[in-house]
């Protein structure tokens, strides 16, 4: 079994083949339009924003009316959606991916999803003889744009192989993290300690502006020292530098669904998380807040709020 933790080399270059695309969100909409630039037959599924639907059927994709036309006209199926939620209804609606496959077919699920939902619905396409393969992104729609995404997968040797070369179309670096399932642990790994590294700067930004320090001069020796980090550059220099809360493209309702994700895996490995669960608190605490929709900077608006302090200028 293939289980590198280094990126395999960009060397491999992919067929034509025919796909299907479910999601075209702000990442969904980078990854399927660089399947298009390089070649590939993409059919397209809008679940639910149709708003990035039309410049792709520009560049020659086709839209599928329903979930059954899509898996009929594609060997290959990507998912990108939000979630275990979504997922489940794609996969297991009537007329979804489950009730229109066929045996030969590989689905693959980019999203961040439950690990345990993962093994469920990889276990009942098996029995339909469809290959289910988890890989998981990370980076920006920015990077989904330009086709420099980061892929964790998670598959058998053979399958990796498959999908390699058309995960390379929108991805820079491609994972082989381990078996199936291992890509989806993998990337809620990544998030507790992203999404805990926000909360801490939240409040460190706090606790730094009620001691009446210049936030301009935390940011400099920060940015120059080794707690410096891509988290702390697209959050905290981003808002107190810029005013700018959109610096990390991640929603606070995103980051607190994948907090409580792990949440829910460290219960089922009975393995305590203390510090992601104070996270997921900070994060809950902004959505009840009315924050949920903005992106993860505006942390920084809830401590503001909590504590009657100025972060970010404006």
């Amino acid at each position: 079994m293939n289980t590198t933790t280094q990126p395999t080399p960009h060397t491999t270059t992919a067929t034509p083949t025919r796909l299907g695309f479910i999601g075209l969100g702000m990442m969904g909409h980078g990854m399927a339009k660089n399947l298009l630039a390089k070649g590939q037959q993409v059919v397209l599924k809008v679940n639910q924003d149709r708003s990035r639907l039309p410049d792709l059927l520009a560049l020659g994709g086709t839209e599928a009316a329903t979930l059954a036309d899509c898996a009929r006209e594609a060997d290959v199926v990507f998912i990108c959606v939000t979630g275990s939620q979504q997922i489940e209804q794609i996969v297991y609606a009537e007329g979804g991916l489950l009730a229109s496959a066929r045996a030969g077919m590989v689905v693959v699920d980019t999203s961040t999803a439950e690990p345990h939902s993962t093994t469920r619905i990889r276990e009942d396409f098996a029995k339909a003889g469809v290959c289910y393969v988890d890989a998981p992104l990370s980076r920006t729609p920015k990077e989904a744009e330009e086709g420099r995404l980061n892929c964790m997968v998670g598959a058998e040797d053979d399958t990796f192989a498959q999908v390699e070369p058309l995960l390379r179309c929108f991805c820079e670096n491609v994972f082989h993290v381990g078996p199936p399932g291992h890509g989806h642990v993998l990337k809620l790994v990544s998030n507790m300690m992203a999404m805990s590294m926000a909360a801490g700067i939240a409040e460190a930004m706090a606790l730094s502006s009620k001691a009446g320090l210049d936030l301009q001069q935390v940011v400099k020796v920060i940015s120059a020292g080794g707690v410096n980090s891509g988290i702390f550059q697209g959050m905290a220099a981003k808002a107190i530098q810029d005013g700018d809360l959109a610096g990390m493209k991640f929603s606070i309702a995103n980051a607190t669904k994948d907090l409580r994700y792990v949440a829910r895996l460290a219960d089922r490995l009975a393995l305590p998380t203390p510090i992601a669960a104070t996270a997921l608190q900070a994060f809950e605490h902004a959505v009840d807040a009315g924050l949920a929709d903005r992106m993860v900077a505006s942390l920084f608006e809830d401590q503001e709020a909590r504590h009657r302090l100025r972060i970010v200028p404006r």
